[in-house]
Protein backbone atom coordinates (compact mmCIF):
# COMPACT_ATOMS: atom_id res chain seq x y z
CA UNK A 1 0.00 0.00 0.00
CA UNK A 2 1.05 3.42 -1.05
CA UNK A 3 2.77 5.70 1.88
CA UNK A 4 1.96 9.09 2.15
CA UNK A 5 3.28 11.59 4.37
CA UNK A 6 2.23 14.65 5.16
CA UNK A 7 4.55 17.45 6.25
CA UNK A 8 2.99 20.82 7.36
CA UNK A 9 3.60 23.34 10.31
CA UNK A 10 0.69 23.75 13.00
CA UNK A 11 1.69 27.23 13.95
CA UNK A 12 1.76 28.19 9.94
CA UNK A 13 -0.38 31.33 9.34
CA UNK A 14 -2.62 28.68 6.90
CA UNK A 15 -2.72 25.84 8.92
CA UNK A 16 -6.12 26.30 8.70
CA UNK A 17 -6.20 25.83 5.08
CA UNK A 18 -4.05 22.80 5.49
CA UNK A 19 -6.09 20.94 7.72
CA UNK A 20 -9.52 21.81 5.50
CA UNK A 21 -8.05 21.44 2.10
CA UNK A 22 -5.10 19.15 2.46
CA UNK A 23 -5.32 16.94 5.95
CA UNK A 24 -8.94 15.75 6.32
CA UNK A 25 -9.03 15.15 2.28
CA UNK A 26 -6.13 12.94 2.85
CA UNK A 27 -8.24 10.76 5.59
CA UNK A 28 -10.59 9.85 3.05
CA UNK A 29 -8.02 8.49 -0.01
CA UNK A 30 -8.85 4.83 -0.80
CA UNK A 31 -5.40 2.44 -0.88
CA UNK A 32 -3.20 4.84 0.99
CA UNK A 33 -1.40 4.84 4.05
CA UNK A 34 -1.31 8.77 5.23
CA UNK A 35 1.22 9.64 7.61
CA UNK A 36 2.01 12.98 8.78
CA UNK A 37 4.70 14.99 10.29
CA UNK A 38 4.21 18.16 12.55
CA UNK A 39 6.84 20.49 12.29
CA UNK A 40 8.48 21.09 16.02
CA UNK A 41 9.13 24.41 17.43
CA UNK A 42 13.23 23.88 17.49
CA UNK A 43 14.96 24.22 14.36
CA UNK A 44 14.71 23.18 10.96
CA UNK A 45 18.11 21.30 11.10
CA UNK A 46 16.44 19.10 13.70
CA UNK A 47 13.16 18.89 12.08
CA UNK A 48 15.31 17.65 8.80
CA UNK A 49 17.09 15.01 11.31
CA UNK A 50 13.82 13.73 12.48
CA UNK A 51 11.58 13.48 9.16
CA UNK A 52 14.30 11.35 7.73
CA UNK A 53 14.36 8.28 10.08
CA UNK A 54 10.62 8.44 8.68
CA UNK A 55 10.85 8.30 5.38
CA UNK A 56 11.17 5.06 3.23
CA UNK A 57 11.67 3.46 0.12
CA UNK A 58 8.76 4.38 -2.13
CA UNK A 59 6.94 6.95 0.13
CA UNK A 60 5.43 10.09 -1.16
CA UNK A 61 6.30 13.22 0.92
CA UNK A 62 3.85 15.98 0.68
CA UNK A 63 4.87 19.46 1.72
CA UNK A 64 1.84 21.12 2.74
CA UNK A 65 3.41 24.70 3.82
CA UNK A 66 5.48 27.50 2.52
CA UNK A 67 9.13 27.14 1.31
CA UNK A 68 10.42 26.60 4.79
CA UNK A 69 8.25 23.27 5.27
CA UNK A 70 9.53 22.51 1.60
CA UNK A 71 13.10 22.88 3.07
CA UNK A 72 12.19 20.68 5.89
CA UNK A 73 10.87 18.09 2.83
CA UNK A 74 13.35 17.89 0.88
CA UNK A 75 16.36 17.96 3.20
CA UNK A 76 14.61 15.39 4.92
CA UNK A 77 14.38 12.95 1.95
CA UNK A 78 18.03 13.43 0.72
CA UNK A 79 19.25 12.94 4.05
CA UNK A 80 17.30 9.67 4.58
CA UNK A 81 18.93 8.50 1.33
CA UNK A 82 15.83 6.92 0.52
CA UNK A 83 13.90 6.59 -2.82
CA UNK A 84 11.15 8.79 -2.00
CA UNK A 85 9.23 11.27 -3.90
CA UNK A 86 8.33 15.02 -3.50
CA UNK A 87 5.41 16.80 -3.86
CA UNK A 88 5.35 20.41 -2.60
CA UNK A 89 1.33 22.26 -2.12
CA UNK A 90 1.26 26.19 -1.60
CA UNK A 91 0.22 27.15 1.63
CA UNK A 92 2.81 29.75 2.48
CA UNK A 93 3.40 33.48 1.49
CA UNK A 94 5.77 33.02 -1.78
CA UNK A 95 5.83 29.41 -2.59
CA UNK A 96 8.29 29.53 -4.93
CA UNK A 97 8.93 25.93 -5.00
CA UNK A 98 5.26 24.75 -5.72
CA UNK A 99 4.76 27.49 -8.69
CA UNK A 100 8.05 26.15 -9.79
CA UNK A 101 6.59 22.44 -9.87
CA UNK A 102 3.29 23.70 -10.79
CA UNK A 103 1.87 21.89 -7.76
CA UNK A 104 -1.34 22.91 -6.47
CA UNK A 105 -3.91 20.54 -5.30
CA UNK A 106 -4.20 17.21 -3.32
CA UNK A 107 -6.30 15.40 -5.51
CA UNK A 108 -4.09 16.62 -8.61
CA UNK A 109 -1.04 15.48 -6.74
CA UNK A 110 -3.00 11.88 -6.20
CA UNK A 111 -3.98 11.89 -9.73
CA UNK A 112 -0.71 12.50 -11.71
CA UNK A 113 0.92 9.54 -9.58
CA UNK A 114 -1.27 6.91 -9.80
CA UNK A 115 -0.31 6.20 -6.52
CA UNK A 116 3.34 5.85 -7.92
CA UNK A 117 5.32 2.52 -7.36
CA UNK A 118 2.51 0.84 -5.91
CA UNK A 119 -0.31 2.26 -8.36
CA UNK A 120 -1.60 1.27 -11.64
CA UNK A 121 0.76 -0.37 -13.84
CA UNK A 122 -0.06 2.79 -16.29
CA UNK A 123 1.34 4.57 -13.36
CA UNK A 124 4.09 2.68 -12.59
CA UNK A 125 5.18 2.75 -16.81
CA UNK A 126 5.22 6.69 -16.63
CA UNK A 127 7.29 6.46 -13.18
CA UNK A 128 9.96 4.51 -14.89
CA UNK A 129 10.23 6.54 -17.93
CA UNK A 130 10.33 9.99 -15.96
CA UNK A 131 13.06 9.46 -13.63
CA UNK A 132 16.47 9.21 -16.18
CA UNK A 133 18.75 12.11 -16.67
CA UNK A 134 16.98 14.15 -19.36
CA UNK A 135 13.58 13.83 -18.82
CA UNK A 136 11.13 16.35 -18.80
CA UNK A 137 7.95 15.23 -19.10
CA UNK A 138 6.05 13.23 -17.29
CA UNK A 139 4.65 13.62 -13.29
CA UNK A 140 8.00 12.44 -11.52
CA UNK A 141 11.14 14.19 -12.74
CA UNK A 142 14.70 14.85 -11.11
CA UNK A 143 15.37 18.02 -9.45
CA UNK A 144 19.03 18.94 -8.54
CA UNK A 145 19.34 21.00 -5.55
CA UNK A 146 22.07 23.70 -4.74
CA UNK A 147 24.48 22.50 -1.90
CA UNK A 148 25.30 25.10 0.47
CA UNK A 149 28.81 24.45 2.25
CA UNK A 150 30.26 27.11 5.24
CA UNK A 151 33.48 26.94 5.78
CA UNK A 152 34.21 23.39 4.73
CA UNK A 153 31.07 21.82 5.82
CA UNK A 154 27.25 20.74 4.60
CA UNK A 155 24.84 23.61 5.83
CA UNK A 156 21.84 22.94 3.63
CA UNK A 157 19.91 22.15 0.58
CA UNK A 158 18.07 24.67 -1.34
CA UNK A 159 16.12 23.62 -4.19
CA UNK A 160 15.13 27.00 -5.83
CA UNK A 161 17.64 29.78 -4.57
CA UNK A 162 20.10 30.89 -2.25
CA UNK A 163 20.38 34.64 -1.07
CA UNK A 164 23.37 36.31 1.21
CA UNK A 165 23.57 39.72 2.13
CA UNK A 166 20.55 42.90 2.33
CA UNK A 167 17.89 40.40 0.61
CA UNK A 168 19.10 37.85 3.13
CA UNK A 169 18.58 39.72 6.20
CA UNK A 170 15.42 41.39 5.28
CA UNK A 171 13.88 38.34 5.68
CA UNK A 172 14.41 38.65 10.01
CA UNK A 173 10.58 41.06 9.46
CA UNK A 174 8.68 37.87 8.66
CA UNK A 175 9.46 36.57 12.28
CA UNK A 176 7.91 39.90 13.98
CA UNK A 177 4.95 38.79 15.98
CA UNK A 178 2.93 41.66 14.53
CA UNK A 179 4.08 40.82 10.77
CA UNK A 180 2.84 36.57 11.93
CA UNK A 181 -0.26 38.55 13.00
CA UNK A 182 -0.84 40.02 9.38
CA UNK A 183 0.03 36.90 7.66
CA UNK A 184 -2.93 35.11 9.38
CA UNK A 185 -5.20 36.82 7.18
CA UNK A 186 -5.38 36.62 3.04
CA UNK A 187 -5.14 40.43 2.87
CA UNK A 188 -2.07 40.71 4.75
CA UNK A 189 -0.09 38.01 3.18
CA UNK A 190 -0.56 39.87 -0.34
CA UNK A 191 0.09 43.40 1.05
CA UNK A 192 2.15 43.28 4.02
CA UNK A 193 4.82 40.90 2.80
CA UNK A 194 5.84 43.46 0.33
CA UNK A 195 5.04 47.07 2.24
CA UNK A 196 6.70 45.66 5.60
CA UNK A 197 9.33 44.66 3.33
CA UNK A 198 9.74 47.74 1.42
CA UNK A 199 9.47 50.15 4.75
CA UNK A 200 12.73 47.53 6.29
CA UNK A 201 14.55 48.77 2.93
CA UNK A 202 14.39 52.33 2.80
CA UNK A 203 15.10 52.41 7.11
CA UNK A 204 17.92 49.74 6.71
CA UNK A 205 19.55 49.95 3.18
CA UNK A 206 22.63 52.71 4.55
CA UNK A 207 22.94 51.58 7.29
CA UNK A 208 25.54 48.68 7.19
CA UNK A 209 27.81 46.93 4.89
CA UNK A 210 25.97 43.82 4.04
CA UNK A 211 28.23 42.34 2.77
CA UNK A 212 31.99 42.68 3.60
CA UNK A 213 35.02 42.65 0.79
CA UNK A 214 34.95 39.08 -0.94
CA UNK A 215 36.06 37.54 -4.00
CA UNK A 216 33.77 35.20 -5.91
CA UNK A 217 35.80 32.48 -7.87
CA UNK A 218 39.17 34.41 -7.19
CA UNK A 219 37.98 38.00 -8.62
CA UNK A 220 37.62 40.78 -5.64
CA UNK A 221 34.36 42.16 -5.68
CA UNK A 222 33.27 46.14 -5.93
CA UNK A 223 33.38 46.98 -2.44
CA UNK A 224 29.78 48.51 -2.43
CA UNK A 225 28.50 44.80 -3.65
CA UNK A 226 25.48 43.97 -1.20
CA UNK A 227 23.67 41.00 -2.49
CA UNK A 228 24.74 37.73 -3.91
CA UNK A 229 22.07 35.01 -5.37
CA UNK A 230 22.42 31.59 -6.78
CA UNK A 231 19.41 30.98 -8.49
CA UNK A 232 18.17 27.64 -9.52
CA UNK A 233 14.43 27.84 -10.07
CA UNK A 234 11.84 30.00 -11.67
CA UNK A 235 11.15 32.45 -8.93
CA UNK A 236 12.95 34.18 -6.19
CA UNK A 237 10.47 35.24 -3.43
CA UNK A 238 8.12 35.16 -6.13
CA UNK A 239 9.12 38.89 -7.19
CA UNK A 240 12.26 38.55 -9.32
CA UNK A 241 11.56 35.68 -12.19
CA UNK A 242 14.86 33.82 -13.77
CA UNK A 243 15.66 31.51 -16.37
CA UNK A 244 14.88 27.90 -14.20
CA UNK A 245 18.06 25.55 -14.10
CA UNK A 246 16.93 23.10 -11.32
CA UNK A 247 16.90 20.00 -14.19
CA UNK A 248 20.32 20.55 -14.95
CA UNK A 249 22.54 18.56 -13.04
CA UNK A 250 25.66 20.66 -13.20
CA UNK A 251 24.38 24.20 -13.95
CA UNK A 252 22.86 27.35 -12.14
CA UNK A 253 22.63 30.97 -12.18
CA UNK A 254 24.18 33.67 -10.02
CA UNK A 255 24.12 37.57 -9.46
CA UNK A 256 26.05 40.29 -7.51
CA UNK A 257 24.45 43.85 -7.13
CA UNK A 258 24.34 46.73 -5.28
CA UNK A 259 20.97 46.53 -4.27
CA UNK A 260 21.41 49.13 -1.28
CA UNK A 261 20.82 51.82 -4.44
CA UNK A 262 17.32 52.26 -5.12
CA UNK A 263 17.41 52.82 -8.67
CA UNK A 264 19.18 49.44 -9.34
CA UNK A 265 16.80 47.67 -7.37
CA UNK A 266 13.90 48.88 -9.12
CA UNK A 267 15.81 48.07 -12.53
CA UNK A 268 16.15 44.55 -11.37
CA UNK A 269 12.74 44.69 -9.97
CA UNK A 270 11.15 46.12 -13.20
CA UNK A 271 13.85 43.95 -15.71
CA UNK A 272 12.52 40.65 -13.78
CA UNK A 273 8.72 41.40 -14.02
CA UNK A 274 8.50 42.04 -17.86
CA UNK A 275 11.26 39.91 -18.50
CA UNK A 276 14.29 37.83 -16.50
CA UNK A 277 17.21 38.43 -14.28
CA UNK A 278 19.82 38.95 -16.55
CA UNK A 279 22.03 36.46 -14.32
CA UNK A 280 25.48 34.45 -14.97
CA UNK A 281 25.81 30.61 -15.66
CA UNK A 282 27.95 29.20 -12.80
CA UNK A 283 29.06 25.36 -12.09
CA UNK A 284 30.52 26.34 -8.42
CA UNK A 285 30.84 29.61 -6.46
CA UNK A 286 33.25 30.04 -4.00
CA UNK A 287 32.84 33.40 -1.99
CA UNK A 288 36.11 34.12 0.04
CA UNK A 289 35.56 37.18 2.64
CA UNK A 290 38.85 38.87 3.21
CA UNK A 291 38.36 38.93 6.82
CA UNK A 292 36.62 36.63 8.66
CA UNK A 293 33.03 37.74 8.16
CA UNK A 294 29.67 38.44 9.93
CA UNK A 295 27.01 37.66 7.08
CA UNK A 296 23.14 36.40 6.80
CA UNK A 297 22.77 34.54 4.53
CA UNK A 298 18.99 33.09 3.45
CA UNK A 299 17.64 29.54 1.31
CA UNK A 300 14.10 30.31 0.33
CA UNK A 301 12.89 32.32 2.86
CA UNK A 302 14.88 31.00 5.80
CA UNK A 303 17.78 32.99 6.97
CA UNK A 304 20.55 31.99 9.63
CA UNK A 305 23.37 34.64 10.91
CA UNK A 306 26.94 33.28 10.46
CA UNK A 307 29.36 34.86 12.64
CA UNK A 308 33.41 34.29 11.66
CA UNK A 309 33.27 32.86 8.72
CA UNK A 310 35.43 32.88 5.53
CA UNK A 311 34.37 31.18 3.19
CA UNK A 312 30.77 30.61 1.67
CA UNK A 313 30.26 27.25 -1.03
CA UNK A 314 27.24 27.16 -3.55
CA UNK A 315 27.42 24.35 -5.88
CA UNK A 316 25.14 21.80 -7.88
CA UNK A 317 24.62 18.88 -5.67
CA UNK A 318 25.65 15.27 -6.76
CA UNK A 319 22.38 13.91 -5.53
CA UNK A 320 18.92 14.70 -6.85
CA UNK A 321 15.18 14.79 -5.16
CA UNK A 322 12.58 13.19 -7.75
CA UNK A 323 9.43 15.50 -7.33
CA UNK A 324 6.20 15.28 -8.60
CA UNK A 325 6.14 18.04 -11.69
CA UNK A 326 2.71 18.91 -13.39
Amino acid sequence: MQRIIIVYNPNSSRFSDVKKEVLTPAQKLKGYMIGKYEVEKTNLEANITKLSKIIKDGDLVISAGGDATGIIASNGILKSGKDATLAVLPYGNFNDLSHTLGTAKLQDIVTWTGGLAGGTPAARSRQASTVGETARSGPVQRLYPLEIIVDGKFFRYATCYVTIGMMAESVKIYDQPKMRKKLKTSFGRKISSYTDLAGWYFKYRHKKQFLPDFKLNGKLQPKNTSDYAAINGHFLARVLKSTPYYQNPHIFLHETDRLTNFWRLAKLITKSIFFRIANTETTNDKIEFLEPATIELQAEGEYQVFKNIKQIEIKKSDKYIKVIHK
